[in-house]
Order: structure tokens, then sequence, then C-alpha cells
């Protein structure tokens, strides 16, 4: 637990208190700290979740977006989503009741490897959902988010050059020749996606081994749709990520473009989660991270 989750837990309370008058606070248990938002669990059944946005009004702007994208991906998603019990729009705050099964990230890495690829396959999927979805449907309730490659690698070089100390020496000649190189063209047809696919989004039941949930749509954007395959990738591997574009259907992009995309966002975006897992003293996510430069960055 971070003393950020600590420190916030009277304000869990009293927010919960002032939106569910006659609701019954027994434990409240902080679940951890992404690069977004604190996250807490009350009674084994609610979880509230405060935005690290630091300026109030975004905060605002974006809590209240992302109910109302909540409300349009449940009606798309394959998979189920939270469905908001309250937001508290001032405080940067939303509410929903538990989905079953526990993040993929919290499961033992093993037995992520043993089921990766159905896993995978599942989210295949659900990205085929949300990509289908026509864009201007959605345009008054996300903005677009692609960014151009190099600016990609120009993030990668400096969340490495952040975290260089912590790569293992065996992956570096290979990390730093890939940061040198030119990055990949920018000719794709932007979609509609969850925009921060990584596995502790992804809620899974830990006896069967199926996606239960996708969580955490505060990011979802108008994007390149290699990125979530490519945060499939780097979280659970080259098979696992095969096996979600096998499972793909779509009419629009070159799978075989799409692939090598993929495997560009995964290499750029495991440094700056390498980087969050050091500064908040979360170990999953570092070692995480580590483990990802095996087949990212084989020696």
């Amino acid at each position: 637990m971070t003393s950020r989750s600590r420190d916030r837990v009277a304000d869990v309370r009293n927010v919960v208190v002032t939106h569910l008058r006659d609701y019954r606070i027994e434990s409240v248990v902080p679940l951890g700290e992404g690069l977004d938002n604190l996250a807490y669990e009350i009674n084994g059944e609610l979880i509230v979740r405060f935005s690290k946005e630091p300026d109030p009004a975004r905060r605002t702007a974006l809590v209240g977006r992302e109910a109302r994208v909540l409300a349009a991906v449940a009606d798309i998603s394959p998979l189920p989503v939270p469905e908001p019990t309250f937001t508290d729009a001032e405080q940067g705050c939303m509410a929903y009741r538990k989905l079953p099964g526990a993040p993929l990230l919290d499961l033992p890495r093993h037995r992520r490897a043993v089921h990766a690829t159905s896993i995978a396959a599942t989210l295949g999927e659900l990205l085929t959902a949300l990509h289908a979805v026509p864009v201007d449907r959605l345009a008054d309730l996300v903005d677009t988010d692609h960014q151009p490659p190099a600016e990609w690698r120009d993030e990668a070089v400096e969340h490495y050059t952040a975290v260089a100390g912590r790569v293992p020496a065996a992956h570096r000649r290979r990390v730093e020749a890939f940061l040198d190189a030119a990055p990949p063209s920018d000719g794709c047809t932007s979609t509609f996606s969850h925009n921060d696919l990584g596995i502790e989004h992804v809620l899974v039941d830990p006896v069967t081994w199926t996606v239960t949930g996708v969580i955490d749509w505060s990011d979802a954007a108008v994007v390149d749709p290699a990125h979530d395959f490519g945060l499939l990738y780097r979280d659970l591997g080259p098979a696992a990520a095969r096996a979600a574009i096998n499972s793909y259907r779509t009419e629009s992009d070159d799978l075989a473009a799409l692939g090598e995309r993929a495997v560009f966002y995964a290499r750029c975006s495991v440094f700056e989660d390498l980087a969050h897992g050091i500064e908040t003293e979360q170990d999953k996510y570092v070692d995480k991270s580590l483990a990802a430069m095996e087949w990212l960055f084989p020696p």
C-alpha cells in the first residue's frame, strides 16, 4: 500500500456517506495505484476510485465523461464493464459495484502464462467490438489520442533514461538499438478503443481463468487500433498477442502491419510501466516489466 492510498481512506468514507446515506461502511481496503487513479474496496463489494488528475476542472470533466463512456460501452462490449453507482465530479470520484474476478496482474505469473492465449483471444473479441463502433457515434464522448510514432519513441527514450539502471544489462544493447531506430510509418485508420488494456484492468476468474470484466475506461479514446494489442503483447507475450490478433475481425486494417505496430507500442510502453512501479513502490509493475524484457528485447 502506498502512502498516498493510506492518506485518502478518510476521503473514501466521507464520499460514500455523502452519496449512500444508508450504506454502512465496515471495511475500506486500498486496492492500489495506477497511472491515473487510486482505488479502494468497500465492504468487499463496492469499488471507489479517485482520479489523480491535479487540475480540478479537468478532473471534473474526466469523471463525467467516463461515466458516459461506460454507459455507451455497456451496449457494445461482449464483456462486463463497471456500472457507476455514483460519481462525485468535484472530488474526481467514481463508485461502482465490484465485478467478479481478480485483476490478472495480481494472479501468479506462471499461471498467467498458462492461460495467456485463451485470455488474449477473448480480449481480441472485445477489441473487435470496440473498433467496429463508428467513430462519429462517440465524437462527443471521447478525444482522439493518436500520437505519431516518433512521439511515442521520444517519450520511451525519456522513460528509459529514468529507469535504465533497473534494466538488466543483458537487454540494454537491444533497447538502445530500438530507441535509435526509425519508428514505423503512421498510416492506420484510428478507431475507438479502451486505450489502456494492460493486465491490471482485465478481471479473471482465478478458478476457471475466464475473463469476467474489463475496468478503468478513463483513457478510452480514438486511437491506433494496434495500441491495445501492443499492451497485450507487452504484458502477456508474443503467443498471446498472436491469439488476440487471430480472434480479431476487421476489414479496415492490414493485420501484419497492425502486428508490427503492436510490437512497437509494447516496447515503448514497458518503460513507463517500469517507471510507474518504481515510483509507487509497486513490485508487481516492476516484476511484469522486467519479465517482459525477455520477449521485447531478448539478449
